[in-house]
């Protein structure tokens, strides 16, 4: 990703981290390269992990027994093991690639402007887009159920003991932005002490070190670790990792996607370990697929007979290296509607869902095939997306503020005629 991808707050926008390059030697300094060419391959994998996150809100109304925001009268049992095999490895990824990018940005910048662009490209987005991306989903559910003439589906209750208006306030779809934020503020201590108690050279060299040991193949199970005693503390792997219900820190949401961010912060500190990570790529494929029906099938066993979360730890990271390989394999150049969608994914997520839901009301009663739906669905929610996206942020302040930089339109407004009478 660059100034110009769709979640800027995950990187620096113009540089190529050290850890990126197909060299294998070891950093010999702890500042990157002034220049280098974009990772198009990140830029896919980090638009993707967003985008697929609308598929599976998408999916969630066809789902059998899984209380929604707008249940259709239609459902199928082949929607769950999608939604399952995309909350699997989705967003570790996302917050993978977020550390990745993460240490580039301090190094180049500094621990304040890191902390100054974080707070920015993250804590902003999420207070100022909450009114809409949140806030108007249960006026869009009543008005639903309503019209609907069903009864109206109940939220789930906050945990016990929370606070009335954090409960008021709960971070919705929006959560992954407070918990990055709050794995940017422990990331800067943790580093703040290991450089204070170990010295910047050997502090670098080590965490170069445990990147050397992450990309090797046995490195998928240190990576996969977090993600599995996060399950554990949980008490479930069915449903992946819960998303937390409040702004609070959530202990299993910062081991999982805490353990993320560290393994592509130090996949960072050594030059050419993100590649060799993905490096077996078709092997890596194989033991996701088959590692990821396991889980599916054992992942409502007791999770206190640990191998359940195991198995879910172990099919998200093998998913994870893998698509690492696929990605950089596949995408070895620009290609300019990846590119474009890459900077309007950030938007795209941050405004889809009350727009999914208000496209699901006048559909779910219907009785046309799910297919049809699905289809019908995605066409006016891109469509109404991108043309937003490139209409009102592209080229104006807000792209800017989530993308970096003003870019330029791809819908050209029409001529002034008028204008052009008077020439």
């Amino acid at each position: 990703m660059t100034s110009s991808d769709a979640a800027r707050f995950a990187r620096d926008p113009s540089a190529t981290p050290p850890g990126s390059g197909r060299s294998t030697a070891q950093p010999t300094s702890t500042q990157p390269p002034t220049s280098a060419p974009r990772l198009h391959h990140l830029d896919a994998l980090r638009a993707g992990a967003l985008l697929l996150g609308i598929v599976l809100h998408s999916l969630l109304p066809f789902v059998p027994e899984l209380p929604w925001l707008i249940e259709d009268a239609r459902k199928t049992e082949l929607a769950w093991p999608v939604v399952f095999w995309i909350h699997l490895f989705r967003m570790a990824l996302f917050m993978m690639l977020a550390g990745y990018f993460g240490r580039l940005v301090l190094l180049r910048r500094g621990t304040r402007s890191y902390l100054r662009d974080r707070l920015v490209r993250i804590g902003l987005p999420f207070v100022a887009f909450w009114p809409f991306a949140v806030g108007t989903l249960g006026l869009l559910v009543y008005l639903g159920a309503t019209w609907r003439g069903v009864t109206l589906p109940q939220a789930p209750p906050p945990p016990e003991g929370t606070p009335a208006a954090l409960a008021a306030f709960p971070p919705g779809q929006l959560w992954f932005l407070v918990v990055l934020l709050q794995l940017v503020l422990v990331t800067v201590v943790v580093r703040a002490i290991a450089l204070a108690l170990f010295g910047p050279a050997r502090a670098t060299r080590w965490a170069g070190a445990v990147g050397a040991v992450l990309a090797r193949p046995a490195g998928l199970l240190l990576a996969a670790l977090p993600y599995a005693l996060a399950l554990v503390v949980q008490g479930t792997a069915i449903g992946g990792i819960i998303a937390p219900p409040t702004v609070l820190p959530e202990p299993v949401s910062l081991l999982a996607y805490g353990g993320a961010f560290a393994v592509g912060w130090f996949l960072q500190a050594n030059d050419g370990a993100i590649d060799r990570a993905g490096r077996r790529w078709g092997a890596l494929l194989a033991v996701a697929t088959a590692l990821s029906v396991a889980a599916f099938v054992f992942a409502s066993a007791p999770v206190d007979q640990v191998w359940p979360a195991v198995l879910t730890g172990l099919a998200a990271w093998a998913w994870i290296y893998a698509l690492l390989g696929v990605a950089a394999r596949v995408i070895t150049r620009p290609v300019p509607w990846i590119r474009y969608l890459a900077d309007a994914s950030y938007w795209m997520y941050l405004v889809h869902l009350p727009l999914l839901v208000a496209i699901a009301i006048p559909l779910a009663d219907l009785p046309w095939p799910i297919v049809v739906k699905l289809l019908l669905t995605w066409v006016v929610a891109t469509v109404v997306m991108l043309l937003s996206y490139d209409l009102m942020v592209r080229s104006t302040w807000i792209g800017a503020w989530l993308n970096g930089r003003r870019s330029p339109r791809v819908v050209r407004r029409a001529p002034d005629r008028s204008s052009s009478a008077r020439s």
